[in-house]
């Protein structure tokens, strides 16, 4: 729980410090934050695999094609959303993208395996809350329905992320997982960056692929790496061994109002109104439910 505490504020944080990096492409700056958390999750990939035995590293090995998909949807997770803060606010971008709960319900239902009644309540009134503090969150200027639109691609996206951590975690030491799904990411999301965005692969260019090496962006991307990278998401593959995708998911719809606050504190987002602090409320009320629903199950179990 202290992990997951700690996880929601880290990756809360991410969206005020993206928006500091200024005058920087969107997927650079989403490849800059992949790679940064890749070299810092490297020492912990080697340690682990020096210690595998021959069983955990063939099975290590046989699990290259889901490692890969989990990469290509983390990379697109990233890719959308910073595209979407360059269109919309950021209330509105952490709102969207945080919407993975939503889809998980849907996928449930698709699967014919459906969430229960209390979950199910526990996610509309957890995204009525949400869209209370959109709705009613003060001025519309710098929305658009388009960035919006990518956000929310950003949430579908993440839920493959999730499957595939619940899947491996279940038996895969953290950093066996962690470092080649994040290396993966920041391969895709450097190559995204140069077709899309014409980024130069020079070292020497503070604004290409590799320009967070740079003095002018390092320690806003060192933050990244080692604050919302190996606290925050990091975190959250290490608590996917022991809680359920769907109660993790509703977790970070938190995420929306932590990242409202830290961004209005560092100058990039508007003072949280009345609305948003009722939304919170509505968040956490649906929290509460997923959270007695999924007590309710294990005392069953």
């Amino acid at each position: 729980w202290v992990i997951l505490a700690v996880a929601l504020f880290a990756v809360s944080s991410a969206g005020a410090d993206f928006e500091l990096i200024e005058e920087i492409a969107p997927v650079t700056k989403a490849a800059w934050r992949l790679q940064a958390t890749a070299v810092v999750l490297l020492p912990g990939f080697l340690w682990q695999y020096a210690r595998a035995d021959g069983e955990m590293r063939q099975r290590f090995s046989g699990s290259a094609s889901v490692l890969a998909v989990s990469g290509v949807c983390l990379a697109v997770h990233f890719g959308s959303w910073l595209m979407s803060l360059e269109l919309t606010t950021l209330t509105h971008s952490l709102l969207f993208v945080t919407a993975h709960p939503l889809v998980i319900i849907a996928g449930l239902w698709l699967l014919r395996r459906p969430a229960s009644q209390t979950q199910t309540a526990g996610a509309l009134v957890g995204f009525a809350g949400a869209g209370a503090v959109i709705l009613g969150g003060g001025a519309e200027a710098g929305v658009s329905l388009w960035g919006d639109f990518l956000a929310f691609v950003g949430a579908v996206a993440v839920v493959g992320y999730l499957a595939a951590g619940r899947a491996l975690r279940a038996w895969m030491p953290l950093f066996l997982y962690a470092f080649p799904v994040t290396l993966v990411a920041a391969v895709l999301l450097t190559l995204w960056a140069v077709v899309q965005e014409g980024a130069s692969l020079g070292f020497g260019e503070m604004s290409g692929v590799f320009g967070w090496l740079g003095a002018a962006w390092f320690a806003y991307v060192a933050y990244l790496a080692l604050g919302p990278g190996l606290v925050g998401h990091t975190g959250i593959n290490a608590v996917l061994r022991w809680l359920p995708p769907l109660f993790i998911s509703m977790v970070l719809i938190m995420e929306p109002v932590i990242g409202s606050l830290i961004g209005w504190m560092l100058g990039v987002d508007v003072i949280p109104g009345a609305w948003t602090l009722l939304g919170g409320a509505g968040m956490i009320a649906g929290l509460i439910l997923v959270t007695l629903e999924k007590h309710s199950e294990q005392e069953t179990v």
